[in-house]
């Protein structure tokens, strides 16, 4: 009897650390996972795909209930193709990576996942994103296309290590993700999807450099040739500066969306515009960058939240 009960106590035991060992593995592949998509830049390509498809049926007048697989579609297809584009990029900066603090912990950078791996991974991850949202219509997928192309191949493969306007042409990729949305229910050939786009495109690009002057030096070090690197801070604050301004217009195009809408995304502009201007006279640059970009996050939040509020019957 004593055997057995110790038998079943070192079984016990051993059961335990298997499971413990099968949680931390889990934990660990979704972790490396998370950073291979890069968290919070898949949610906020999502976010404007959801954005676009609710307010196309509330332009239309057609219920989610009646279009729940066209919905599902579009939303699981077009994370698909954002991720496996998020993947991929990963998978070609590993030496950028390398050079840089932020990234130390992506799993190209520590081995934690083999390259190969990880290029098959983004491969399919996007083909299946193709595949599911063929399902929806052919403009959303052409969307889609266009977003997954000028990310992939004109901005990691072609323009980032050469030409800081990099940024311009990766924004496009990011511009496109409400026009899929709307395009999955009716055609976005109109006033609301188009503010959209030129939504996405004006703030991508302070978001951006924001970012590249909070790791100034990360870029440095890799050598990539973002503005702020190649023609100083200043001139980045100009630009800037500029591209806020470019999206005061916006909200008076979508009047539709109703009065309260166009003030609370007036105010959300100039507020955005403030904290740009703020940039001129900032004694820590690193500093006021930073304050930037977390601005840029929560207008963006703010923004498309008002955007949904105004569906709401």
């Amino acid at each position: 009897m004593k055997m057995n009960l110790e038998d079943s106590a070192v079984a016990e035991t051993s059961s335990s650390i298997t499971e413990r060992q099968i949680s931390k593995t889990s934990s660990s592949i979704f972790q490396d996972l998370k950073l291979l998509v890069k968290g919070i830049v898949l949610i906020l390509n999502i976010l404007p795909i959801f954005t676009g498809y609710i307010l196309a049926l509330y332009f239309t007048n057609m219920s989610l209930q009646s279009l729940w697989v066209n919905f599902l579609c579009t939303m699981i297809g077009g994370t698909f193709i954002m991720a496996g584009a998020l993947i991929l990029n990963n998978w070609y900066e590993v030496d950028l990576d390398k050079k840089m603090v932020r990234t130390q912990e992506r799993p190209t950078v520590t081995g934690s996942m083999d390259l190969k791996n990880i290029l098959k991974l983004g491969l399919i991850f996007s083909l299946i994103g193709f595949v599911i949202l063929s399902f929806t219509t052919l403009e959303a997928f052409l969307y889609g296309f266009i977003g997954w192309f000028f990310y992939v191949v004109l901005y990691t493969f072609w323009s980032k290590r050469r030409y800081t306007l990099n940024t311009v042409i990766g924004s496009i990729s990011g511009a496109v993700t409400p026009l899929i949305g709307c395009a999955a229910v009716d055609s976005s050939f109109h006033i609301v999807p188009l503010m959209m786009f030129l939504l996405l495109f004006f703030w991508q690009i302070p978001h951006t450099f924001a970012i590249a002057i909070r790791r100034f030096d990360d870029y440095k070090n890799a050598n990539v040739p973002m503005l702020p690197v190649v023609s100083g801070i200043e001139i980045t604050k100009r630009q800037m500066f500029i591209y806020t301004l470019c999206l005061l217009p916006i909200p008076f195009y979508l009047t539709s969306l109703g009065t309260i809408f166009v003030v609370v995304a007036t105010i959300l502009n100039i507020g955005f515009i403030i904290v740009a201007i703020k940039g001129f006279t900032a004694k820590d640059d690193k500093k006021w960058a930073n304050t930037m970009f977390k601005s840029s996050l929560i207008y963006l939040t703010v923004f498309l939240l008002s955007m949904l509020v105004t569906t709401i019957n």
